[in-house]
């Protein structure tokens, strides 16, 4: 079982609900370290000064702030631990909003809440009523001295917390140079509605197990081969893209072609045909009677074979009877 990072409680009005943090993302990243190719052992950092190239020992080392000049305000321990919010073992609810209203690039991490036993209804009823409501509770509350902004929301009757970035950290679209004169491109109408056609024959309900890290599964595949004693690899060549479009009208009109095709040839396109098992019912039900009739025509030949039989056994016990007589 996943272990707790952060317990405390939950605060809304005069309400407080005992609750417990956990991860709800677990990273898989293929780690390597820097290993000396020569000897085959690992590579290990060292502090040194930048003056003189002496390693610095860690209790040596302090904090600083580069100043536009060059020069570093050195700010200790101590004197940011005063900083330090209070820490408090509560997550405050200040306030419900709409899911809707809070746009996805302010979200950042995922966790857990998980309940104390001894306090799931209450839980349960604040997860049932947000649920119902439709609301989202922002929140803020203090994990490992920093304070965090956050969003709870309810998902499936349980509570989930996601820590969210500040306004101030977003980036301004203005400070991005592509985003310039989009507004004065004018798009024609019929294109517009190619592409809204397109969108619509590649629209499909979300289902996040079909999507994968296949890079980070073909390094393990490496590793793993490897590993084996394999040492001939087959390196994929880089495929080419242009990526200018000549005519993009006709390149829309191709992938909607294209999609259409893609979805007659999925699995779940052909198993919605169902008159191919009634055609198959009413094959079995051809081939059944035909080998009823077959059947009935063979017993009618054999009983009249016997019956033929009969007659000529019957005819040679009378003939000698008559010479007899």
């Amino acid at each position: 079982m996943a272990r707790a990072i952060w317990s405390g409680s939950i605060s809304f009005g005069l309400v407080n609900i005992p609750v417990k943090l956990h991860s709800a993302v677990r990273r898989k990243n293929v780690r390597f370290n820097q290993i000396d190719s020569v000897t085959g052992s690992r590579i290990k950092q060292k502090r040194v000064s930048a003056d003189d190239g002496r390693e610095v020992p860690y209790e040596e080392i302090v904090k600083g702030y580069e100043l536009p000049s060059g020069e570093y305000v050195i700010v200790t321990e101590e004197e940011l631990a005063s900083l330090d919010p209070e820490a408090v073992r509560t997550i405050d609810i200040s306030e419900f909003v709409e899911l809707s209203e809070i746009d996805p690039l302010f979200y950042d991490n995922a966790y857990y809440l998980a309940p104390d036993p001894t306090t799931a209804k209450p839980y349960r009823l604040l997860a049932e009523a947000m649920e119902q409501s439709n609301k989202v509770g922002i929140a803020r509350f203090v994990m490992r001295t920093k304070q965090y902004l956050a969003a709870v929301r309810p998902k499936d009757g349980k509570l989930l917390l996601s820590t969210m970035v500040y306004a101030d950290e977003l980036v301004a679209q203005n400070d991005i140079e592509g985003f310039d004169g989009i507004e004065d491109v004018e798009v024609p109408d019929k294109e517009l509605q190619m592409a809204v056609q397109l969108i619509e024959s590649l629209s499909e309900p979300f289902a996040p197990e079909q999507h994968t890290d296949t890079y980070r599964e073909s390094v393990i595949e490496l590793i793993e081969a490897k590993a084996d004693g394999e040492t001939e690899f087959v390196v994929k060549p880089v495929e080419s893209h242009d990526d200018k479009v000549i005519d993009l009208m006709a390149a829309l009109e191709a992938s909607v072609a294209e999609a259409k095709k893609a979805k007659g040839r999925h699995p779940a396109a052909k198993g919605a045909k169902k008159p191919a098992k009634k055609t198959g019912r009413k094959t079995a039900k051809k081939a059944a009677k035909k080998s009823t009739a077959k059947s009935a025509k063979k017993a009618t030949r054999k009983s009249s074979k016997k019956s033929a039989a009969a007659k000529k056994a019957a005819k040679k016990t009378a003939a000698p009877a008559r010479k007899s007589a």
